[in-house]
């Protein structure tokens, strides 16, 4: 494409994220225009769709097109992602588990970068449930972790990206109890029945502060060796298709990739999963670690391993939407902790006792 051409495209698109006005759109649409190229030509459409804040799908030409997926990302993150698809993932022979980045362009305050990835398109685990693709999810996380497991990158990956282990949980425990401990006097006006739902979210907090020197020692003495995990296996983020060599497994949205046991990914996977579907998952997860020669612990001491770890994630939930009441004053964080009320009392492990 000539310069006069990539010109144009880099105006259109400018055009189209004007509404949204996000930060380092300018740089974004410049760097979208190179990599297009020879690939675009003046007169082809541009549909830009906000898939969610953040992140958008531009669509280039009629159908079929190309079309790539524009996410915008804090210069940390954007850091680790880049690792998990250019170093992690690869080390593993897992390169082809994540989508390709093809671009990356920083705002020019250095506040924000944009990273350009192909499109998976809408085809994710919670569009379409079938039982084969729920197998290839399964078995690609067993890879994961099975091959991440005391591998050379896991000091870097946990000092690049997130710890998801103990620390986790003891960290947002306790940071729970002490910001909810603050919010007694509240910083701005708040409905009647915000004072008892703090109080019987705070008893649920001190119970699991009671127990959680024996949900500790359980971690470390039965929560296997530390991982690389993907850290948010909802299943909008597992996309599987299916290719001549069988189904393909791929995972998006690495933004809260790290290191722990791997009960932490799967805890996730089994809470997103319907409550019959569960334990063929874990069945289907256990032989797949198991073939490799890795033993898992029983099945009632896993049960009590993903309940931790939901636990630890519902309790990181309370920080933060108690941190946005107490120094912003966000209304938003009033009905987030009353919410949370409700779902930590009804909170269980995922299989019945």
């Amino acid at each position: 494409m000539t310069t006069r051409g990539i010109a144009g495209v880099r105006e259109r698109l400018e055009r189209s994220f004007e509404r949204w006005q996000e930060p380092g759109a300018t740089e974004l649409c410049e760097g979208v225009a190179e990599l297009l190229g020879d690939g675009a030509r003046a007169a082809d459409a541009l549909q830009l769709e906000r898939l969610k804040p953040a992140v958008y799908r531009l669509k280039v030409g009629g159908d079929p097109g190309r079309a790539l997926v524009l996410k915008r990302h804090p210069p940390a993150v954007a850091q680790t992602d880049r690792l998990v698809v250019e170093r992690w993932l690869p080390a593993l022979d897992l390169g082809d588990g994540c989508p390709q980045l093809l671009a990356a362009v920083a705002e020019r305050e250095g506040c924000w970068v944009w990273h350009v990835y192909e499109d998976l398109g809408d085809g994710n685990l919670a569009a379409g449930r079938l039982p084969w693709r729920l197998d290839a999810a399964v078995d690609f996380m067993a890879a994961l972790h099975v091959r991440a497991a005391r591998h050379a990158l896991i000091p870097e990956a946990r000092w690049r990206a997130r710890d998801h282990g103990v620390h986790f949980f003891t960290a947002n425990l306790r940071d729970a109890v002490a910001a909810l401990d603050a919010l007694a006097t509240p910083p701005r006006d708040v409905p009647l029945e915000f004072t008892g739902a703090r109080e019987r979210l705070l008893q649920c907090l001190y119970a699991l502060r009671d127990d959680a020197a024996r949900r500790v020692l359980l971690i470390e003495e039965a929560g296997g060796p530390d991982t690389l995990l993907h850290g948010d296996l909802w299943p909008k983020n597992v996309f599987v298709s299916m290719t001549p060599a069988g189904p393909r497994a791929r995972l998006i949205d690495w933004d809260h990739v790290g290191v722990g046991p791997a009960s932490y990914d799967v805890s996730t996977f089994l809470y997103q999963s319907a409550p019959e579907e569960r334990p063929a998952i874990l069945r289907r997860y256990r032989e797949a670690v198991e073939r490799t020669g890795w033993r898992l612990p029983d099945d009632g001491t896993l049960n009590v391993l993903f309940h931790t770890m939901e636990c630890a994630r519902y309790a990181h939930c309370v920080v933060w939407a108690a941190m946005a009441l107490l120094h912003d004053g966000a209304e938003w964080g009033i009905g987030e902790l009353m919410d949370f009320e409700h779902w930590f009392r009804a909170l269980r492990p995922p299989f019945a006792e």
